[in-house]
């Protein structure tokens, strides 16, 4: 079974598309498929359907649902008999245990574990200074994502949440791809990235920082420290905060107009104080 949630859902069983177009499906789907080879409980996919306050035919309802995925499945399993190894029923891949369900994977792949995968091996690297091996595979993490997760998911509780995660994930990724690509010098060519993700996450303090770093080594000081005034004028105005220690520190460093300025953790606000995204 080969799995993707990093955008669209798309779950395929010998290569046969097994994703349903109904919207309650395809969310049991989804749950199923980002746990696939863990038990979801009943009570968590009857939650991601209805809420707290599901009908009383909520439990018959979801038995119903895993029908119709299974007659998919065995669709799926049925075009690929004859090709010499043993075969899979449908219940061996959508399989009913005590209390919940999971979707045996089989040994397939799934773009998730292949993210965590990726990412893990990308700070390791970082942590032992190999930032080309670091960026390379943080890139190759990133390029999973073709969108936000379950783009394409009627999304309840837990799929929410779920999406929300692994979004956090997918931003803690990028920002350690970049301090890699800024610690190889490439800062000219993240200047157009970077300029965009400033504008889509306008209070992510780490973001800000790497920005001005690479306006400050493009020779764009004034520039980096322009950016800098306007995120915070945005958090005075807008939460009451400062501009937290490790950013401030990048500016006086721009300020002083040193020959190169250190790029370390400050550039996130090693102070701990970075901030979340706002959007």
């Amino acid at each position: 079974m080969n799995i993707e949630v990093l955008g669209a859902l798309d779950v395929r069983e010998n290569g046969v598309c097994v994703t349903p177009t109904a919207p309650k499906p395809r969310q049991v789907l989804a749950l199923l498929a980002l746990h696939a080879d863990q038990m979801v409980s009943v009570v968590t996919l009857t939650e991601e359907l209805w809420g707290r306050t599901p009908p009383r035919s909520a439990r018959t309802t979801l038995q119903t649902y895993v029908l119709q995925l299974r007659e998919l499945i065995a669709g799926a399993l049925e075009r690929g008999e004859g090709d010499g190894g043993p075969q899979r029923t449908a219940k061996e891949v959508l399989v009913t245990v005590q209390g919940g369900y999971f979707l045996n994977s089989g040994g397939g792949t799934s773009d998730v574990r292949e993210f965590e995968r990726l990412t893990t091996l990308g700070y390791a690297a970082m942590d032992a200074g190999d930032f080309q091996g670091a960026a390379r595979q943080l890139r190759q993490a990133l390029d999973l994502w073709t969108g936000p997760a379950f783009a394409d998911v009627r999304d309840g509780e837990h799929l929410r949440t779920e999406a929300q995660r692994l979004e956090e994930t997918r931003l803690c990724a990028l920002d350690r791809r970049i301090e890699a690509d800024l610690r190889l010098g490439r800062h000219r060519e993240l200047l157009a990235e970077l300029t965009v993700l400033v504008g889509r996450y306008p209070t992510h303090e780490t973001l800000r920082g790497q920005y001005m770093l690479a306006l400050y080594r493009s020779g764009r000081r004034s520039e980096a420290l322009e950016t800098y005034q306007r995120l915070r004028t945005t958090l005075v105005r807008e939460l009451g905060i400062e501009p937290s220690v490790g950013l401030r520190r990048i500016q006086r460093q721009i300020l002083a107009a040193g020959p190169e300025i250190v790029l370390d953790k400050a550039a996130g606000g090693d102070d701990g104080d970075s901030r979340a995204p706002t959007a």
